[in-house]
C-alpha cells in the first residue's frame, strides 16, 4: 500500500543532511562547550557557527538567539519571562483566542499567578482585528503575543500592523513563529517584534531544539537555574548536535525558500481542484489570501472527523484534524470554535493536510482521489 504523509505542520522529517551533520559533530565534536580545553572549545565553534546561521535567518544578532528545548519552551520563556520582569509596569497580557497551546496554558498559567489576559477573538478566516487589539490595550498591558502563522488554518496575522501599534506603547511583542518560520521571509528588525519562537522539528530538524529571539536590552525571568549558559539565559549544556542540525536544516530552508512555496502553494490549488472536478463539497478553513503556503485545512460537509481519520490512515495517508485527542475521542478544535461557534458542524468534520519535505504532485493526486472515494462512501 502507497503511504503519504501529510502531517508536516505537526513535525516534518529529518532532512538527510541533517542527519549527516549531526552524525558528524557526535562523532568529532563531542566536547562540552563551556571546557577551555581542545575539545570542548572545538564544539563551542560549533555552537558559536551555528548561532550566527541562525540569527542571520532572521536577521538578529548571534547575542539576541536563546537556545531552547523547543517551541513550547520558548513560548513558556517569553511569555512568563517577561510577565515576570516587568509585572512593575502592569499585569495585563493580550493574546488570541487562536494560539497554540503552548501559549494558551502558559496564559492559563499567568492568571492564576496574578496576571490578567484578554483573549483577542478573530473572524470567520481565523484573523485578528488590530482595532480588537488596540481597544484591548491598557496603560497597564506589559505583553502581547500574537502568532505570526496558525499551525491548524494557515492563516498569518498581521503582524507589522500589530507592531505598528505597540511602538507607541510600553507593551512587549511576542510572536510564536513556530509553523512560519522556513516558509515565510522573517525580519525582525522589520517586523519590529520583541521576541520571536522557533522549532527546529518543523524545518526538518531534529525534535528536542528550537530558539528564542529576545531582542536586545529587553529583561526576563529564567525558567531555568543553574550554569551560565546562554549568556546565564537558559541554564544546562548546549545539545550541540542538535544545535548544528538545527543550523543546518536553517542553512537548507532559506536556501529552498521560493520553491518551497511556490510547490507548496501548486498543492493546494491541485488537491482542490480535483476534489471540484469530482463533486465533492468542501470548505476551506482560514484565509486563502493570508495563508502559509503548506497547510491546507478542509471542512467535508456531511462527514464526521474521526471516521475520516480513520479512514484516510487506512488509506495509508496521514492527515490530522488539528484538534486535541484525549483518551480516544477528539474534541473540537478550539481554533474552529473560536471561528464559527461550538455548534458549527465545521469543528465536526475538517481535515488538515500539511505539505513537507519529500511530498511530491504525485502523491498530492493519489491523496486527492483517496479523499474523494472516502468521502462519497462517508456521505452516503
Amino acid at each position: 500500500m502507497k503511504r503519504v504523509y501529510l502531517d508536516h505542520a505537526a513535525t516534518s522529517p529529518m532532512h538527510p543532511k541533517v542527519i549527516e551533520r549531526m552524525m558528524d559533530v557526535m562523532t568529532n565534536q563531542f566536547g562540552n562547550p563551556s571546557s577551555i580545553h581542545a575539545f570542548g572549545r572545538e564544539a563551542r565553534h560549533v555552537l558559536d557557527e551555528s548561532r550566527d546561521i541562525i540569527a542571520r535567518s532572521i536577521n538578529a544578532s548571534r547575542n539576541e538567539i536563546i537556545f531552547t528545548s523547543g517551541g513550547t519552551e520558548a513560548d513558556n520563556t517569553a511569555l512568563i519571562g517577561i510577565a515576570e520582569a516587568y509585572k512593575h509596569n502592569g499585569r495585563h497580557i493580550i493574546t488570541s483566542a487562536i494560539e497554540h497551546h503552548a501559549i494558551l496554558h502558559t496564559c492559563r498559567f499567568l492568571e492564576k499567578s496574578g496576571f490578567e489576559v484578554t483573549y483577542l477573538p478573530v473572524n470567520e478566516e481565523g484573523l485578528v482585528s488590530v482595532e480588537d487589539l488596540n481597544s484591548a490595550l491598557r496603560d497597564d498591558t506589559i505583553l502581547v503575543s500574537i502568532m505570526y502563522g496558525n499551525n491548524e488554518i494557515g492563516t498569518i496575522q498581521p503582524i507589522a500592523e500589530i507592531a505598528e501599534i505597540l511602538k507607541e506603547h510600553q507593551a512587549f511583542f511576542h510572536t510564536d513563529a513556530v509553523q512560519a518560520y522556513g516558509l515565510v521571509r522573517i525580519d525582525v528588525k522589520e517586523l519590529a517584534v520583541d521576541s520571536l519562537s522557533v522549532s527546529a522539528h518543523k524545518i526538518n530538524g531534529p525534535k528536542g531544539i528550537g530558539f528564542l529571539y529576545m531582542k536586545e536590552g529587553i529583561k526576563y525571568q529564567p525558567r531555568m537555574h543553574g550554569g551560565e549558559q546562554e549568556r546565564k539565559r537558559r541554564a544546562g549544556t548546549e545539545s550541540v548536535p542538535a544545535i548544528a542540525g538545527f543550523a543546518e536544516a536553517v542553512r537548507i530552508s532559506q536556501a529552498s525558500m521560493a520553491e518551497k512555496i511556490s510547490q507548496y502553494s501548486g498543492f493546494k490549488k491541485l488537491l482542490t481542484s480535483i476534489l471540484s472536478q469530482e463533486g465533492i463539497k468542501y470548505e476551506i478553513n482560514g484565509s486563502v489570501e493570508h495563508t502559509l503556503p503548506h497547510v491546507l485545512n478542509i471542512s467535508f460537509p456531511g462527514t464526521n472527523v474521526e471516521q475520516m481519520l480513520v479512514n484516510m490512515d487506512l488509506a495509508g495517508i496521514s492527515v490530522s484534524s488539528g484538534s486535541a485527542c484525549t483518551a480516544g475521542s477528539i474534541d473540537p478544535s478550539h481554533v474552529l470554535v473560536a471561528m464559527f461557534g461550538k455548534g458549527s458542524e465545521r469543528t465536526k468534520n475538517s481535515i488538515r493536510f500539511s505539505f513537507g519535505f519529500g511530498v511530491s504532485e504525485q502523491d498530492i493526486r493519489h491523496t486527492a482521489h483517496e479523499t474523494v472515494k472516502i468521502v462519497n462512501r462517508l456521505v452516503k
